[in-house]
């Protein structure tokens, strides 16, 4: 959030008290205009005491109360507004999208004559995040110098990329292994990805570098979705060293397709209006990410390890597990895994909003601190990127909701389970990322080492966590 705009969250008593004695009725009729008259950080925390309400009457199955607090929504969020306007208007969107697939004919009427090439539009805001922000750059630096290292003295080295979306991190890790002081090994690299034409440009691309190298370099086209992976089409050899890559690919396989749907939010929360004002009244926040560590909903409050000492959410996932295991089968001298560290996979869509909030907070601030409120690339990122993710996670259930981030303690658990240990990051991989970070005009990038794992962050808060794993019995 920028310095010089006071903080949505700094607030008036007098002003709060009065939201905090509010309910949401009908007899507010259809427009508020009391509501245009508040302060920057009057706005910013009735949105969140907004989004918190509605958000419980979704849940709850209050639909007519959710639609009223819409409304009032409606009137304070913008989608190019300040921070809180900005994600108000992302989570606006969710709970609507929830609240109409209530009525299946109604929600498919609605989106029936929508056009949108998915594969293509997350190839491009895929492109706009690795530009704008440096948490991709600086993971790709990490897992290449952990293969590099990994498969020093090999001559034959097969990589395997389970999201085959970015040509630019091969194309590093060629010239990478182009520099190694007994020569270049014999490069292949098996790309998986469920359109045919990324594929064709990744291997026209890589193809090129390596020509221009001079290494030994095949690409082996591997179409279709992760999930449906039968590791045969991979064609490993005897005699390869392999690698594995995922890049925030793996949390996609949490979702099981007969997913019972959703247990409801405790009835203790029903009569909540007012309770996070007359909280937040007692603090003087500066960030809206500092005042949801803080604030709690009836003793709930999301932290780092909340939904790994959650009985609700046990690491038991029979897809993932077989995928990994399918995966150790291959025998792979390393893996290395990048992830979002979040908690989205909660089983209630109000603990699922909470730690989203928290997260997407701090993006929408780092945006904020870094590009301009008018730049259509931060216009496209925050709708096509973060909406989407913010949607997928709120407004859908069972299969369907593919969004299920979950944090470092998790993978570990289940890698561990798996037949994997950790392996400690590359030293030089951590200098070379650190430096990175620290070239960008901005203090608010950090990293740090976590159990032998590297946490990539916004301020004090962990957005990304990079690991690298061997199978246990390996040399």
């Amino acid at each position: 959030m920028s310095q010089n705009e006071s903080s949505p969250l700094k607030s008036s008593s007098s002003s709060l008290q009065v939201f905090s004695m509010m309910s949401l009725s009908p007899s507010l009729g259809s427009s508020y205009p009391w509501l245009k008259e508040l302060k920057s950080e009057e706005r910013g925390l009735y949105l969140i005491h907004l989004l918190l309400t509605c958000a419980n009457h979704v849940a709850t199955g209050s639909l007519e109360n959710a639609n009223i607090a819409l409304e009032q929504i409606s009137e304070l969020a913008s989608p190019d507004g300040d921070t809180m306007q900005r994600i108000a208007a992302y989570f606006t969107e969710a709970l609507a999208d929830r609240i109409l697939k209530t009525w299946p004919g109604l929600h498919k009427a609605i989106n029936s004559t929508r056009v949108v090439d998915l594969v293509s539009e997350q190839a491009l805001v895929r492109r706009l995040f690795f530009e704008v922000f440096p948490f991709l750059k600086a993971a790709f630096l990490l897992v290449n110098q952990a293969i590099i290292e990994a498969m020093e003295g090999e001559k034959v080295v097969h990589v395997i990329d389970l999201d085959a979306a970015e040509p630019m991190q091969w194309i590093a890790l060629i010239r990478g292994l182009s520099a190694r002081p007994e020569g270049p090994p014999h490069l292949r690299i098996s790309g998986i990805h469920v359109r045919k034409e990324v594929l064709d440009q990744m291997g026209h691309r890589l193809s090129e570098e390596a020509e221009k190298l001079d290494i030994p370099f095949q690409f082996n086209p591997v179409v279709g979705e992760l999930e449906d992976l039968d590791v045969e089409r991979l064609h490993v050899k005897t005699g390869e060293a392999v690698a594995i890559s995922s890049v925030l690919r793996l949390h996609s396989l949490l979702a099981s397709d007969d997913e019972p749907l959703r247990k409801k939010l405790p009835l203790a929360l029903k009569n909540s209006n007012g309770i996070h004002l007359q909280r937040a009244l007692r603090m003087s926040q500066n960030t809206l990410g500092e005042l949801l560590e803080k604030d709690t909903v009836n003793g709930y409050s999301p932290s780092p390890d909340s939904a790994s000492s959650s009985p609700l959410s046990s690491p038991v996932s029979p897809k993932v597990d077989t995928f990994l295991t399918a995966l150790r089968g291959l025998l792979p001298k390393l893996v290395v895994i990048t992830e979002q560290d979040s908690n989205h996979n909660g089983s209630t869509l109000m603990e699922r909003l909470l730690e989203s909030l928290h997260s997407y907070a701090a993006l929408f601030d780092c945006l904020e601190s870094t590009v301009s409120r008018a730049s259509s690339e931060r216009l496209k990122l925050e709708k096509m990127l973060f909406g989407n993710e913010i949607k997928n996670i709120i407004s859908c259930e069972g299969a369907e909701r593919k969004e299920r981030h979950e944090k470092l303690e998790k993978w570990i658990q289940r890698l561990d389970s798996a037949g994997f240990c950790n392996v400690p990051l590359s030293y030089y991989g951590m200098l070379q990322a650190k430096t990175l970070l620290q070239g960008y005009n901005c203090n608010g990038y950090k990293m740090k080492a976590e159990n032998g794992c590297v946490m990539i962050c916004w301020q004090d808060r962990p957005m990304f966590s990079v690991s690298a794993w061997r199978c246990r019995n390996s040399l």
